[in-house]
């Protein structure tokens, strides 16, 4: 099939690549040319672990290429896929003016190629408050007669294991209007579900809100452990444990309910807002939602609580040394991370700071050049007060704590992450800091 996708940022290159890998052949459009020079000489331009080796693999087999010219793009497309941004607006609400812009050159190019035999679908990738793929499908009726078919269909991609969630998904959403776009979806996601996960074909409405309706249940159980987390800390009780015995109740599950920094990234923050925005804009009131978004931001101060409560307000000639700056692991995202707003309060309290990240740290030298970006993780800890851990990077999680303690002035970790067992910690000479637990500190 001939497919074209519009973006190549996180979910078109996703979503190109992994199609083109089932044997389509696809277009990848932006109007980033240099981008798209950089796509084709093989430099990818996000890490997302498995990326890289399949947009090369298919372009190198023919499968995919990457154009800037909409008039190629269009043509020969069975299916256009609109994968562009929609960041938030200043009052939460999702920014859809580069969905609209896509739709309107979707209109002109429809118009030009002039085939009313041969529809297109034109099916909303992006992730879009409910309704917008009707205004998309009301813009592009508006300007041309020619006809198309609208799909919805959004994405469940992990940072970090995109490929292997597109490949492998746990379900499929679609929201269509007609019999030919859903036999045109299902033909093309039927090779990712052949284990037997199901293609769930609705109407647009629903699979617009299936996406938000999803992401704002796993933010909240990311908000609702880490107030719990809290509490614990109050009252003298291991969130460890609690957890432990909570997630033991099969209702309950174990996923999302880490204690920590709270969520960052793309996706969680910009989709609770849109969530209260999309209420706000029917008259309702979407308290939960809007609670989990405070909590999560609350998060973050309350773990500079920590920091100033050990270290005090006023932290001139001090040095803090920072483990992660990515929102997460085996993503170089830092979009919203809890890392960059614990460093500008370092920063604003007087103090020097020093952060290593594995992947992300060009992004963190563009976006705070005052913030000594360190490509080495123990030379980062050169004579810190305090070593800050904000993404549990693998590497962290079984460091030389012997190396720790030489390199750091003063042996104190805060942890944001949960990366260690506090005894541990504690008999190797260092006061910890966690998240939901009791400082440890050395007999």
């Amino acid at each position: 099939m001939n497919l074209t996708m519009v973006g190549t940022g996180y979910v078109g290159l996703v979503t190109g690549a992994c199609f083109a890998e089932t044997g389509n052949h696809v277009v990848c459009l932006d109007v980033d040319a240099g981008k798209i020079e950089a796509l084709k000489r093989g430099e990818c331009p996000i890490y997302e672990p498995g990326l890289g080796e399949i947009l090369r693999r298919n372009e190198a087999e023919g499968r995919l290429k990457f154009t800037t010219d909409k008039a190629s793009a269009y043509r020969h497309a069975q299916a256009i896929f609109i994968c562009v941004g929609t960041p938030s607006d200043t009052d939460g609400s999702a920014d859809l003016r580069f969905v609209l812009a896509v739709a309107d050159d979707i209109a002109a190019e429809l118009e030009r190629i002039n085939d009313a035999a041969h529809p297109k679908t034109v099916v909303v990738k992006s992730t879009v408050p409910v309704g917008t793929s009707h205004k998309v499908r009301d813009l592009i009726r508006s300007k041309t007669k020619i006809p198309f078919y609208i799909a919805d269909n959004p994405e469940f991609l992990k940072e970090g294991d995109a490929v292997t969630d597109f490949l492998k998904p746990d379900r499929v959403v679609v929201g269509v209007e007609d019999d030919g776009s859903a036999e045109l979806m299902r033909a093309l996601y039927e090779p990712f579900v052949r284990q037997g996960n199901p293609i769930y074909l609705m109407d647009v409405r629903s699979a617009e809100m299936v996406k938000y309706a999803s992401n704002a249940m796993l933010a909240c159980k990311i908000s609702f452990i880490n107030e719990m987390a809290n509490l614990c800390e109050r009252y003298g009780a291991d969130v460890s444990s609690v957890r432990e015995g909570m997630c033991a109740d099969k209702r309950i599950g174990n996923q999302f309910l880490y204690p920590g920094l709270g969520y960052g990234g793309s996706c969680f923050p910009k989709d609770t807002q849109a969530v209260v925005s999309m209420g706000r804009a029917v008259g309702l009131d979407c308290k939960l939602n809007a609670a989990v978004h405070e909590v999560n931001q609350d998060q973050r101060g309350h773990f500079w609580e920590k920091i100033q409560g050990e270290l005090g307000a006023d932290l001139r000639g001090k040095t803090l040394a920072f483990w992660g700056v990515a929102f997460k692991p085996k993503t170089d995202d830092i979009r919203q991370a809890p890392s960059l707003t614990l460093m500008d309060k370092a920063l604003a309290a007087g103090a020097r700071v020093r952060a290593y990240d594995p992947v992300a740290i060009e992004h963190l030298r563009k976006e705070m050049p005052r913030v000594e970006a360190m490509t080495d993780m123990y030379e980062a800890l050169e004579g810190a007060d305090a070593l800050i851990i904000c993404t549990e990077w693998s590497q962290f999680r079984s460091p030389d704590f012997a190396e720790i303690g030489k390199r750091l002035k003063h042996k104190r970790i805060f942890d944001g992450r949960n990366l260690y067992r506090p005894k541990q910690v504690a008999n190797e000479g260092f006061a910890y800091f966690s998240v939901g637990r009791a400082v440890a500190r050395p007999s």
